[in-house]
């Protein structure tokens, strides 16, 4: 859709949502609504809960420019509800993003891509007995969730049922991970290409919620000072993870990096931070894109993902 058509068009940031991630949901979309704003876009505030269909009729939405993180709206849950209500959205669709939040779906594919991701192991909270089959270090995460709420590094077996009950909070179902020592990097892929690679140098030695989100906490070198081999090889191990999870338009690729120079995939995140201060925003800077013409390049992205053979019968 081009900036044109899109002017003339009512524009809903859907931002907040129900999931414990809506904090930061919040910040996304006001910095969003305001960048759009600033680009004279039709753009209306639209908090999410249980009655967004009836406020999107309202509004009179033709456009779903979506800030939602976490579960119900990271998850294809809502763009599914789009789809069905025939409103474009930004992003992946209803597939893609439902495998990206299952980190375990998203592994399996991973691995059945011959793509390397770190050994894992999936557990119930219901279980009555917990069988590891890996070793610590390990990482414990919810399998559907981000902004590592709910996760926890594990170097000893004493430590390993605080981590499962902090974990069992935000999920049934919970991943335990090979913790991968090395350097943390991540990629955003903007239309399928990748922008400069980050290097993330957290001051805890854990990139967890507070060094995420406490200024200060962590140091962002960008682009990452690697050798031109090893930065060419992150970005295309980035694109190929994208790609194998069938994602569109913005998404940002985990990756961690071994002191062998030995590259892995974490996760894959469908709609990640998005504040002038966030480490996509910050990467296309580096290439020239500043944060208003960014929002304005994803919301040209915005489309529907499923045909609809009754409209297309019409």
């Amino acid at each position: 859709m081009t900036k044109e058509e899109l002017k003339n068009k009512r524009i809903g940031i859907l931002m907040g949502g129900i999931s414990p991630e809506r904090e930061i949901s919040l910040k996304t979309g006001e910095a969003i609504l305001k960048a759009l704003k600033e680009k004279g876009y039709q753009v209306v505030k639209i908090e999410v809960d249980q009655k967004v269909p009836f406020r999107l009729i309202e509004e009179k939405i033709e456009i779903a420019f979506i800030a939602l993180h976490g579960p119900w709206g990271e998850d294809g849950t809502i763009q599914g509800m789009l789809e069905i209500m025939g409103i474009p959205y930004t992003g992946s669709g209803v597939l893609a993003s439902a495998l990206a939040m299952n980190k375990v779906m998203a592994k399996r594919i991973f691995l059945y891509h011959n793509l390397p991701t770190p050994e894992f192991q999936v557990l119930n909270k219901k279980d009555p007995e917990i069988r590891l089959t890996i070793i610590p270090p390990l990482v414990v995460k919810p399998v559907c969730g981000g902004s590592t709420i709910g996760t926890s590094v594990v170097r000893s077996y004493e430590e390993i049922k605080t981590a499962l009950q902090k974990a069992s909070l935000y999920s049934d179902e919970l991943l335990i991970e090979k913790y991968v020592e090395g350097t943390d990097l991540t990629v955003g892929i903007l239309e399928g290409k990748p922008l400069p690679l980050i290097q993330i140098i957290p001051k805890s030695g854990f990139y967890d919620y507070s060094s995420k989100y406490t200024p200060g906490e962590t140091e962002y070198r960008i682009p990452a000072p690697l050798p031109q081999e090893v930065t060419r090889r992150a970005q295309k191990l980035a694109v190929s993870a994208f790609q194998a999870l069938q994602c569109s338009g913005v998404a940002r690729v985990d990756l961690r990096l071994t002191p062998q120079e030995e590259l892995t995939i974490l996760e894959v995140n469908t709609i990640p931070g998005f504040t002038e201060t966030s480490l996509l925003p910050m990467a296309a800077a580096k290439v020239g894109i500043d944060f208003p013409n960014l929002t304005e390049l994803i919301l040209c992205s915005a489309k529907l993902h499923i045909t609809n053979p009754i409209k297309d019968n019409d």
